[in-house]
C-alpha cells in the first residue's frame, strides 16, 4: 500500500512519464473523464479514451447477478486495453459506492450504515467489514468504492446522518484508519481502492441542508471536518471525493485553496481528486465556464454520467485556448496514472479471471456472521425498565410495527436503488427483524398494526414494537429549516425547524411513524409491557415513546442481517453498542447562522448493558 510518507516507488514514477510522453490530449482528457455504464458503451470507451466507468447508485447490468457484472466489466476492460494507433492500452477503474457492503449488487451482504457502526466502536470489526466489502465488490471485477464517508454530521435534519459515523471528530479519524485500511488490504490483488469523502465540510452544512454552505472560520473546520483526512492520507488513501458543499459561501467544486494549496500541497495528498456526481455544474450558469473552473481549482477527475462528451469537448477547447494550462492536464492525468499503477491495475488480468472474481464467498454465511456481529455491536440500549431484557426464547412473544418485517427498511438508503426500497423480495438470502425473532422463539407472533386492537393481555407475555424510518438518500432525506417557522404536518408551530421531508415533517417519531405511539399505547393499555425497537438513521425525538415502553432500543439501519437483533434481544449476545452521536431531548433550534442547541438526553457514549451503564469509549 502506498503511504503518504513513501509517495509512489521510482518505478510508478518511471512507467507514468513515459506513458504521459507519449499521450495525445484526447488521451490524456480521456483519463479524467468518468461515465456512467447506462450512457457509455464498450466501443466508446475506446473510442473516447475513457479512464474510468461507475455505476451510479441502483445502476446495475442486466439481471444483476454475478455473471452479468464481470460480462460488463470485462467488456469495458478489454476496449480500454485495446491498442493501436489511435489508443494506448491503460486499464479503466470502475468505481461503486459500496457504503455498507457491495450494496448495488444482489445478494451482496449489506452491512449497518455507518452510523450504527459508530456506535460499535470495534475498529477490529470495521476493518474486518471493509475487508469483507472489498471482496465482495472485486467478486463482480470492481476496482474502486467510494468509501469511506468523512463526514462529521452536527445537525440530524440532514439526511446524510446515517453516513456519517459520529459527531466526534476523535472518533471519525479512527474510523478512517480502520475502513481505509480494510478496503485496501493487499491492495494490488484482494483489495480495492478507497475513496474518502467529501472534501470538505459537508457534514457541518447551515441546518443541515445537503449539499449546503458550512460556515465556520478555518481553524474550526480544520479541527472538526478537516482533522480525519489526515488520518485517511496516512492510513493509504489514494482518491478523495470533492464534497457538493460549499465554505463560507464558495462552492468545493471550484475553491483552489481547499483543493490545491491545502490539500494537495499542505497535507501532501499524492492521489487523484474527483468531483460528486456532475458536481462541476453550479459552478457557473455556462457548463463550458465550469468546466475551466473545477479543473483549474485542483479537480483531476470528472464525475459526469450524462454529459461526458461535453465535458471532452469543452476542456479540449480550454487547453487549446490556454484557458487550462497543459501543466494542469499532465498533473491531473500523472495522478490517475500513478494510482491505476499502484493499485496493480496494469498489472491484473481482466477482471473475470482475477482471483476473486465470482468468489464463492459472496453473499456467503461466513460474510453474513460477520455482518450479524456487526448488528448485534451495533444495538445500543437507552432503556430496561425492571430488566425486562434479555427476553425469554420461551416467552409468548408479540411482534408489531412498520418495520418488523421489512428489509428494504431495515437497510435504508443506498440499497440496490438510490433511495432504497420497499419489502423483502429483493433480498432472498437476507432475514428481516421478525425472521429472526421467530428463528428464536417459536412462539412469536407478528400482528400487524391494524389488529392490535383486538389483541388480549392473557395471549402474550411482551411485546416488541418495531418502528422509524423508511428509506431516504442525500437531500431528499432532508429535515430543513425555514425562516423562523416550523411546520409540522401543514401547521405552523411556535418554533424554528422546517417543512416536509421524504421520511417525515420534523425528528419527532410521532411525526415520521404516527402509528408508532398509537401501538405502543394499546398494547401498554392492555397491559402488556412493550420493547420497542428504532430503525432511524439518525437519533429522533422519541420521548413519548420512550416513557410508554419497558425498554428502548436504537437499532439503526441495520443492513440485511436481521438476526443480530433477535440475538441480543433473547441474550444469546449482549448489548455492548454506545452512542456516537448525542441525543436530544427536545427539538432543536437554531441558535445562530450555522449550529443547533438541544438539551442532551443521552450523552455521546450512552447504553446500557440490559440495564448497568458501560464504561464510556474515548477516542485516542
Amino acid at each position: 500500500m502506498v503511504k503518504l510518507n513513501s509517495g509512489f516507488n521510482q518505478q510508478i514514477i518511471d512507467h507514468v512519464e513515459t506513458l504521459l510522453s507519449s499521450m495525445t490530449l484526447p488521451q490524456k482528457i480521456g483519463q479524467m473523464t468518468q461515465t456512467e455504464r447506462s450512457t457509455c458503451s464498450a466501443e466508446e470507451i475506446y473510442q473516447y479514451h475513457i479512464g474510468s466507468v461507475l455505476s451510479a447508485a441502483g445502476s446495475a447490468p442486466s439481471n444483476n447477478e454475478l455473471q452479468d457484472w464481470l460480462d460488463m466489466t470485462d467488456a469495458y476492460w478489454l476496449a480500454s486495453m485495446k491498442a493501436d494507433e489511435n489508443h494506448l492500452a491503460i486499464p479503466i477503474i470502475y468505481g461503486v459506492d459500496g457504503i455498507h457492503g457491495n450494496n448495488n449488487v444482489k445478494d451482496a451482504v449489506i452491512f449497518p450504515h455507518n452510523i450504527g457502526l459508530g456506535a460499535s466502536a470495534d475498529f477490529e470489526l470495521i476493518e474486518n467489514i471493509a475487508r469483507v466489502t472489498a471482496k465482495e465488490v472485486c467478486a463482480v471485477g470492481v476496482d474502486w468504492v467510494f468509501s469511506p464517508n468523512l463526514a462529521v454530521a452536527q445537525d440530524y435534519h440532514w439526511g446524510r446522518t446515517y453516513e456519517s459515523f459520529s459527531e466526534d471528530t476523535n472518533l471519525v479519524c479512527q474510523f478512517a484508519s480502520a475502513m481505509i485500511t480494510g478496503l485496501q488490504t493487499d491492495l494490488t490483488h484482494y483489495g480495492v481502492l478507497a475513496c474518502a469523502k467529501h472534501w470538505i465540510g459537508d457534514g457541518g452544512t447551515k441546518h443541515g441542508i445537503d449539499q449546503g454552505d458550512t460556515l465556520l472560520d478555518w481553524q474550526d473546520l480544520e479541527r472538526i471536518h478537516i482533522r480525519p483526512y489526515y488520518q485517511a492520507i496516512e492510513a493509504g488513501a489514494l482518491s478523495i471525493m470533492v464534497s457538493f458543499s460549499s465554505w463560507n459561501g464558495d462552492k468545493c467544486h471550484g475553491h483552489g485553496h481547499l483543493l490545491t494549496s491545502v490539500l494537495k500541497q499542505k497535507m501532501q495528498f499524492p492521489g487523484f481528486l474527483i468531483s460528486d456526481m456532475q458536481g462541476i455544474d453550479d459552478l457557473a450558469a455556462d457548463f463550458y465556464l465550469a468546466v475551466a473552473q473545477g479543473v483549474n481549482a485542483g479537480i483531476d477527475m470528472f464525475m459526469v454520467p450524462d454529459n461526458w462528451k461535453e465535458f471532452i469537448e469543452h476542456l479540449s477547447a480550454h487547453v487549446e485556448l490556454g484557458t487550462v494550462s497543459i501543466e494542469r492536464i499532465n498533473d491531473a492525468v500523472r495522478r490517475i496514472l500513478s494510482v491505476k499503477m499502484a493499485a496493480g491495475l496494469f498489472d491484473k488480468p481482466q477482471p473475470s479471471k482475477r482471483a476473486l472474481a465470482k468468489d464463492a464467498n459472496f453473499g456467503s454465511k461466513l460474510h453474513r456472521d460477520i455482518a450479524r456481529e456487526a448488528v448485534q455491536k451495533s444495538l445500543v440500549l437507552l432503556k430496561n425498565q425492571h430488566a425486562i431484557l434479555p427476553i425469554s426464547k420461551q416467552a409468548r412473544v408479540l411482534v408489531t410495527g412498520t418495520n418488523a418485517d421489512n428489509i428494504g427498511h431495515q437497510c435504508g438508503g443506498f440499497t440496490l436503488s438510490w433511495q432504497g426500497i420497499d419489502g423483502n423480495q429483493e433480498f432472498p438470502a437476507a432475514t428481516s427483524i421478525w425472521q429472526g425473532i421467530k428463528a428464536l422463539n417459536a412462539n412469536a407472533e407478528l400482528i400487524p398494526e391494524s389488529k392490535i386492537a383486538a389483541v388480549k393481555q392473557q395471549d402474550f407475555d411482551v411485546a416488541i414494537v418495531i418502528v422509524g424510518e423508511r428509506p431516504y438518500a442525500e437531500g431528499l432525506g432532508d429535515i430543513r429549516y425555514s425562516d423562523n417557522v416550523m411546520f409540522e404536518s401543514g401547521k405552523q408551530i411556535n418554533g424554528k425547524l422546517q417543512i416536509q421531508s421524504a421520511s417525515g415533517n420534523s425528528l419527532a417519531l410521532s411525526m415520521i411513524d404516527p402509528l408508532a405511539m398509537k401501538t405502543i399505547d394499546l398494547l401498554v393499555n392492555k397491559g402488556i409491557p412493550v420493547v420497542t425497537l428504532l430503525v432511524s438513521g439518525r437519533p429522533l425525538l422519541i420521548n413519548p415513546e420512550l416513557d410508554q415502553s419497558a425498554a428502548f432500543v436504537a437499532a439503526w439501519l441495520p443492513g440485511s442481517e436481521g438476526a443480530g437483533i433477535a440475538d441480543v434481544i433473547f441474550g444469546d449476545a449482549s448489548f455492548s453498542g454506545q452512542l456516537s452521536f448525542s441525543w436530544p431531548e427536545n427539538s432543536l433550534d437554531a441558535t445562530d447562522a450555522n449550529n443547533v442547541s438541544y438539551q442532551i438526553k443521552f450523552p455521546i457514549g450512552y447504553g446500557l448493558t440490559y440495564g448497568t451503564p458501560t464504561p464510556l469509549k474515548t477516542a485516542s
